[in-house]
């Protein structure tokens, strides 16, 4: 097999996140953006290290379970991986992957445990399958747009990133995954400057006015955030833009206006200044009886339906805190975001503690408690792996939600030196979550209980929860 050179093959499996295994000429190939069971065409255009990857040109047969798509910007826009797959089959791709990442680890507790059996019938005692989304479709609350143009020196566009693509932008009139309000939204501001003829930032040149839009708009309220990133490279009235939005025909109620200002030349989504051109900087929303102020940059799950469900499971695999009917556990919620987590556990804990690195998000989780009326929630903003050192209380229990990377394995030590009986591990990314698991195995942790959950249908993604009990039988 050589590089540059044209191969057919068929999908043998995906593994995550979305990497088609072809097998040709006794070679494995890498092929993204692929379903199993189909035939493709593909050019070799990486090959190192017994290790090859394909560039896919054409499905020459379709798999058997394969659908026509419901959005019709699929196949052009990157955003999403599986819109020509039932859910229910989409489902069973992400469930066969964790458990193919998760398998070694299984093995290895069978084998510290010392316990003879089928690895299967194991795997099938802790393993509790998949829970899906309770939206499908419409169910995003947050989402960045890119000015830009669909092909060099056509219209301006506004929208995703083409896939496969650094500069293309594809106009998502009617993305599937966002509700109507952002569909019009997006074809209201997209058409107001192509009006005016603006300019948009051009990542080569660096030059240009308009970056992207940020909408965010709660699921459970309604209540919506507009907010237009430019460069300060032009000024502009936007007052009539301001009128425009407020003149559309929308379900929710838009909350706040904003105009955010940013010269850096990264295609990232911030700040060097926000001026406020409508109503206020935030809105509110609402998860599992609780009640969230969201700011222009808060994090917040993007699934709020969904990150009930990951939230109510990952309280139950927490189980029961509070001490013979008392509330006088301490649990830490490391790598805490806005204290979801945090404040769902505090009415039966004496404290929480939650660690964050990100300040912004700190102060909205401290924010949002008061809010909620929890006294006994702390936020502290800082690095996990130096701030536990300077926490004097020791946990009863933790919580770990760490991002995409995972966690810091010299901060991973600090955490098993505690010796809770009782850990939850969040994971948005399973290869990182095995990679975590090995010394927490080795420590003594077992895995009890694991599911994955589907916050983002039709994505590659999903998240693991697991409960790792603590047996105290380290490995020698």
């Amino acid at each position: 097999m050589k590089k540059g050179q044209i191969y057919e093959g068929y999908v043998e499996r995906l593994d995550f996140p979305n990497k088609g295994i072809v097998r040709c000429e006794d070679e494995i190939v890498v092929v993204k953006n692929t379903l199993p069971g189909q035939k493709i065409s593909f050019r070799v255009n990486k090959k190192r290290k017994g290790k090859a990857e394909g560039l896919l040109l054409e499905v020459l047969e379709r798999a058997k379970d394969e659908t026509e798509s419901p959005c019709p910007h699929f196949g052009t826009c990157g955003g999403c991986s599986y819109q020509n797959l039932p859910y229910e089959k989409q489902l069973e791709v992400k469930k066969i992957q964790v458990l193919r990442l998760l398998r070694p680890m299984f093995e290895k507790q069978m084998l510290l445990k010392r316990k003879d059996g089928d690895l299967d019938a194991y795997i099938d005692s802790i393993f509790e399958g998949i829970k899906p989304s309770p939206a499908q479709m419409e169910y995003r609350n947050k989402m960045e747009f890119s000015f830009g143009d669909e092909y060099k020196d056509g219209p301006l566009a506004l929208g995703m990133h083409k896939r496969g693509s650094f500069y293309d932008i594809v106009s998502v009139r009617d993305c599937c995954i966002v509700d109507g309000d952002y569909r019009k939204v997006l074809s209201c501001v997209l058409d107001y400057f192509k009006q005016k003829n603006s300019s948009y930032f051009h990542r080569i040149r660096h030059e240009g006015y308009l970056r992207h839009l940020l909408v965010r708009k709660a699921q459970k309220t309604g209540e919506m955030l507009i907010a237009l990133v430019t460069t300060t490279q032009e000024e502009q009235d936007l007052m009539p833009f301001v009128d425009m939005l407020l003149k559309l025909p929308l379900d929710g109620k838009i909350t706040g206006v904003l105009h955010i200002k940013n010269d850096s030349v990264a295609d990232v989504v911030q700040s060097d200044e926000t001026v406020l051109l409508y109503g206020q900087d935030y809105f509110y929303e609402e998860l599992l009886g609780l009640r969230f102020k969201i700011s222009p940059f808060s994090f917040f799950q993007t699934n709020t339906l969904g990150a009930e469900v990951l939230y109510k499971t990952a309280r139950d695999f927490l189980g029961d805190i509070s001490g013979k009917g008392k509330q006088d556990k301490t649990v830490f919620d490391l790598y805490s975001g806005t204290g979801t987590i945090a404040q769902l556990l505090a009415p039966v804990a004496k404290n929480v503690i939650g660690v964050e690195i990100v300040e912004e998000a700190v102060e909205a989780a401290r924010q949002n408690a008061e809010l909620n009326g929890l006294d006994n929630c702390t936020f502290i903003a800082g690095d996990v792996l130096k701030v536990i050192d300077e926490i004097s209380v020791k946990p009863d229990f933790i919580v770990l939600d760490p991002p995409r990377d995972g966690i810091h394995p010299k901060a991973l030590q600090k955490i098993m030196d505690y010796g809770v009986e009782r850990m939850v591990y969040i994971s948005c990314k399973p290869t990182s979550l095995v990679r975590d698991l090995e010394p927490l195995l080795d420590r003594g942790y077992e895995m009890e209980r694991v599911v994955a959950v589907d916050q983002f249908p039709w994505t590659a993604n999903v998240e693991v929860i697991i409960k790792m009990q603590y047996c105290g039988k380290e490995k020698k």
